[in-house]
């Protein structure tokens, strides 16, 4: 059939089907044009005020330069860096024991915890200090003996309890108990039940802290714990209440009180205590990104 309808030259030809023209939608960025406005003011405004600093002077940018780096100086940033350091290990550990005084079934253990986080948060830092700065005075002698007995060995309290450690002891009892706060509220943030799946596999109770439950709790702890740390470092500044002489606000403060130009010292005080906040807050954060693998999601990229 198809043959014979070859010879008479009748063929079939295709028909094309035209596709119908398919409109895209051309997505236009979104222009904002308030947000470039308040960008141009506001680089505006920080010209004009870096204008105004760096030529203003009052500010004696010469003076401020000389003592930047002078002796005295660094000498005070190494002891702040000191007391930071020394004073949230001591807030660390007592912060500890205290998280577990808190969880214990020793109702004496209990009421000793709540009694200091209630004493140290409520009274202020800087009263805290002057008691701490006159305990030689209020207790001449540190003693051993047996109540309502002989002594039994005893050496004056200046020779133990010096600024050095005053200042250590007054900042770090008094972060303690804001410590403490945080650290329960990261241990209670865990689910009980890993603790329990960790026991039925047989593992040991010192392992499941280090391996399981300690990694989850330091993702909220270290937040708080970071802010209080830089908190620490601002707050050595009040302890020229023990007295304690050697800190960077004191070094300052002495340079400025003999040349009768403290804006130029406070300055420099100012600019050492932001590096080093700086530098603690670029730690926090590689410290947040490293307990927080597999976790933490920014906000952006959950689109």
């Amino acid at each position: 059939m198809a043959s014979e309808i070859d010879n008479m030259g009748i063929g079939i030809k295709p028909v094309s089907i035209e596709k119908p023209a398919v409109t895209r939608n051309v997505v236009v960025p979104r222009h904002h044009p308030g947000r470039w406005l308040a960008i141009a003011i506001l680089a505006v405004l920080a010209l004009q005020i870096g204008q105004a600093v760096s030529t203003n002077p009052n500010f004696h940018w010469d003076i401020y330069s000389t003592y930047l780096f002078s002796p005295q100086v660094i000498r005070g940033v190494g002891w702040t860096l000191l007391l930071t350091v020394v004073a949230m290990t001591v807030a660390i550990v007592v912060a500890a024991l205290l998280v577990i005084m808190r969880d214990s079934d020793n109702p004496i253990l209990r009421s000793i915890a709540y009694g200091w986080v209630w004493f140290f948060r409520g009274t202020p830092i800087y009263t805290q200090l002057l008691f701490w700065g006159l305990f030689a005075v209020l207790f001449p002698n540190l003693s051993l003996a047996i109540p309502f007995g002989p002594e039994i060995v005893s050496v004056e309290t200046k020779l133990i309890v010096t600024p050095a450690i005053a200042a250590i002891l007054g900042l770090g009892f008094n972060e303690s108990a804001y410590l403490t706060e945080i650290f329960r509220a990261g241990f209670n943030s865990l689910d009980r039940g890993q603790a329990e799946a960790a026991q039925a596999l047989g593992m040991k109770p010192a392992k499941i802290w280090w391996r399981i439950l300690m990694p989850q709790a330091m993702r909220v702890i270290i937040p708080p714990t970071g802010n209080e740390t830089i908190g620490m470092l601002k707050m050595t500044s009040l302890v020229l209440a023990v007295p304690f002489t050697l800190d960077l606000t004191f070094a300052t403060n002495a340079i400025s009180n003999r040349l009768y130009l403290p804006i130029p010292l406070l300055l420099v005080a100012g600019t050492w205590y932001l590096a080093i906040t700086s530098l603690l807050m670029v730690g926090q954060h590689f410290l947040e990104r490293h307990f927080g693998k597999g976790v933490s999601v920014h906000p952006a990229r959950m689109e």
